[in-house]
């Protein structure tokens, strides 16, 4: 890495659903026990990582429980906590993120996750089509953003109703924790740009990506705002590009075709997630064809919803893919590895070298990405707040 060049924030990802060794089977697999949890969340904010995302879904441990668990354990790692609009109130999620955000002293982050699945949803509680959960989201979070920025809301939409809401304790962050989405839809790129402060994508192909990143910034140049950009991808690094690609073979060694197929069956035919069908489309159901860009390899999606994308070689082969990814914009990696405790010691030892990170003066810089940091003296909003600019 150039001395000028900024350096990526690289966080990692919290399996919350199970881990394994292996795709597609039970072999050596892995439940989400909070120890085995809290070794990851420990690893990782020893290596230099500077978060963490925990996901949601009906397959998935409650993210805000977890996240309060493991901050009690950990230093300096933020929790990019995955939140679904309609699951709960604005004004229960506000009280859930101040409290998370104090509990761990201003260490969270939003990851605004409206659903793909209309059958999950409907467990949920949530009858919407696809277009109309963007719309139910923006006043949900129109709501939820008054009451972490003022105090108080009162709204009245087509799908939220509150009457002088309202919330005591104020987060630790000013004005209020950061909000991260992705959605490839033109209703949930239109959703963001009005909301969000951070544009998720998932590992698709850079020229993909490069298509998507103009397309959010055009959307929200309409809009007089800007929003920084992140990736979602699945790693495989190893010292040579040769010993990586073995590990990638193995990973999906014990997967037959039946289990791809009922896989893709759930993901793709239950699904109305444009992104989704995105990823699915990178592999078409095949194994024979899994490297759809250089180093850009689709295993993992062929029996992973959501992520199904993995950057395979050495550090330097992967570093110069991220390079590629970061000169089209990407500022934020989130990336994971099966399983996650040892890929996340590898991924550390082996690539942040290439990428010039594990620096605690640059781990500094990702502190207050968003502006400065409230800590908590007390009193209620518009009380005793002592700000620390960030450096």
């Amino acid at each position: 890495m150039t001395a000028t060049a900024k350096p990526i924030d690289f966080l990692w990802f919290i399996p919350t659903s199970g881990d394994g060794t292996y795709l597609g089977t039970t072999d050596l697999n892995r439940g989400p026990e909070i120890g085995y949890l809290q070794q990851i969340a420990q690893a990782v904010d020893r290596l230099g990582y500077t978060g963490v995302l925990l996901p949601t879904g009906v397959s998935c441990e409650e993210s805000f429980v977890t996240a309060a668990a493991l901050s009690a354990h950990t230093q300096k790692l933020k929790f990019l906590v995955a939140i679904r609009p309609g699951t709960a109130s604005p004004a229960y999620y506000a009280r859930l993120a101040s409290t998370l955000d104090r509990v761990s002293n201003g260490r969270v982050l939003l990851n605004i996750v409206v659903g793909g699945s209309p059958a999950e949803l409907a467990g949920d509680g949530i009858h919407l089509e696809h277009d109309e959960r963007y719309a139910h989201a923006d006043e949900f979070f129109h709501v939820w953003e008054e009451l972490l920025e003022k105090g108080s809301s009162t709204f009245e939409g087509k799908y939220i109703k509150a009457t002088n809401a309202r919330l005591g304790l104020p987060p630790v962050q000013s004005p209020r924790p950061p909000l991260y989405f992705g959605g490839s839809s033109d209703a949930g790129i239109e959703f963001s740009v009005g909301r969000v402060d951070k544009y998720l994508t998932w590992g698709e192909p850079p020229a993909l990506v490069a298509e998507k990143i103009e397309k959010v910034r055009a959307a929200a140049a309409k809009r007089g705002r800007e929003v920084s950009f992140g990736i979602r991808l699945h790693f495989i690094v190893r010292e040579t590009d040769e010993e990586a690609w073995a590990a990638a073979d193995r990973l999906i060694s014990k997967l037959d075709d039946e289990t791809i197929r009922e896989a893709q069956e759930q993901f793709v035919k239950q699904s109305d997630s444009v992104g989704q069908k995105r990823m699915a489309a990178l592999h078409g159901g095949r194994r024979d064809k899994l490297e759809v860009s250089p180093n850009l390899w689709a295993g993992v999606g062929l029996v992973r919803a959501g992520a199904g994308t993995a950057l395979v070689g050495s550090p330097k082969t992967v570093a110069a893919r991220l390079r590629e990814y970061q000169e089209l914009g990407i500022e934020t990696v989130i990336g994971s590895g099966y399983p996650h405790l040892e890929e996340a010691y590898r991924v550390a030892e082996l690539l942040f070298p290439e990428l010039g990170l594990n620096r605690e003066e640059q781990r500094a810089g990702f502190r207050n990405e968003f502006g400065a940091k409230q800590i908590f003296a007390g009193g209620s909003h518009g009380g005793n707040l002592k700000v620390v600019s960030g450096s």
